[in-house]
């Protein structure tokens, strides 16, 4: 079922290849309106007016990034403010006011809301007024996990995984195996070593690395080798692909668990390594499509 689904993608791929479309997020009507209708968002009422934790603030609509969290400032206006912005990402524009003036994302015109200057607020002397509804935010890379999973097809091991709170980002790829840059095709015929993988980004302090490796076990059939329901060959095999030595412990801990009750755990440890991201018609396939997993369902196995 699923070669037959991707046949349908590939050629949509090649039918759009070098066709470069630039890809929004949904919004929903009170984003539309601000962001595209350029709106105004009651004051004190955004997530990000009383906020500060580290990281970046990126543009709700594209996901460029507009601000850090070291240049937000409380200037008691009733709306986020910035006395700088990242390097080239903010476009000022006359306002249709005729006094303000807006500004938005450079990357996809997005209203972010106004830029002023002389209020002595800080010693730059700007304020970025941001709608906090035109932003969304990542937390300081620095501090989140990475972690990287091998369990059958990876849509049905992202779509259960990006349903943990603390996960905040995935991608599905390539990794475990000898060719540079693979494709979806090259990685099909089994001749590259590599295995369907999913590249996981954590918070720690939301969720613990032992927790995901739980997750991995009780959404998958960890007992069979090289295969996962009706995807049969060496890409769909089970593998923990651990980035140092804490989670290639905490791996074998949980295994161990799995033994004493009594299963036959055909998954692997290997060490990680390169990680290839997939192409982009794979990246968060069941979200874009609609469907459900057809080989990957959650069973509770640990107390």
């Amino acid at each position: 079922m699923k070669i037959i689904i991707l046949s349908l993608l590939l050629l949509i791929s090649v039918l759009l290849e070098g066709d470069e479309i630039m890809k929004f997020n949904e919004l929903t009507t009170e984003e539309e309106r601000v962001i595209v209708q350029k709106g105004t968002e009651q004051p004190f009422t955004g997530k990000f007016y009383n906020f500060d934790k580290n990281g970046t603030y990126l543009c709700k609509r594209c996901d460029a990034p507009l601000f850090k969290s070291d240049d937000k400032f409380d200037s008691d206006c009733g709306w986020p403010s910035f006395d700088d912005e990242i390097e080239g990402a903010v476009k000022r524009n006359p306002d249709a006011d005729g006094v303000r003036t807006e500004i938005t994302c450079v990357n996809c015109g997005a209203h972010l809301g106004h830029i002023f200057q002389g209020e002595n607020f800080t010693e730059k002397n700007i304020r970025h007024c941001v709608n906090s509804i035109s932003l969304s935010f990542i937390p300081e890379q620095s501090k989140m996990g990475k972690a990287i999973f091998a369990g059958g097809c990876f849509w049905g091991v992202e779509y259960l995984f990006q349903k943990v709170e603390g996960v905040t980002d995935i991608s599905v790829g390539y990794t475990g195996g000898s060719k540079t840059k693979p494709s979806y095709k090259e990685v099909s015929r089994g001749t590259t070593g590599h295995a369907e993988a999913i590249q996981v980004t954590f918070d720690p302090t939301k969720v613990s690395y032992e927790e995901l490796v739980k997750l991995f076990f009780e959404i998958h059939d960890f007992t069979q080798v090289n295969r996962q329901g009706p995807d049969i060959g060496e890409q769909y095999r089970s593998v923990i692909f651990f980035t140092n030595d804490d989670q290639k412990e905490t791996a074998k801990k949980v295994i161990k668990i799995l033994m004493d009750k009594g299963y036959e755990v055909a998954t692997t440890l290997e060490k990680a390594d390169q990680f290839w991201v997939a192409e982009e018609y794979h990246q968060d396939y069941y979200n874009k499509t609609g469907g459900d997993p057809y080989c990957h369902i959650y069973r509770k196995i640990f107390l």
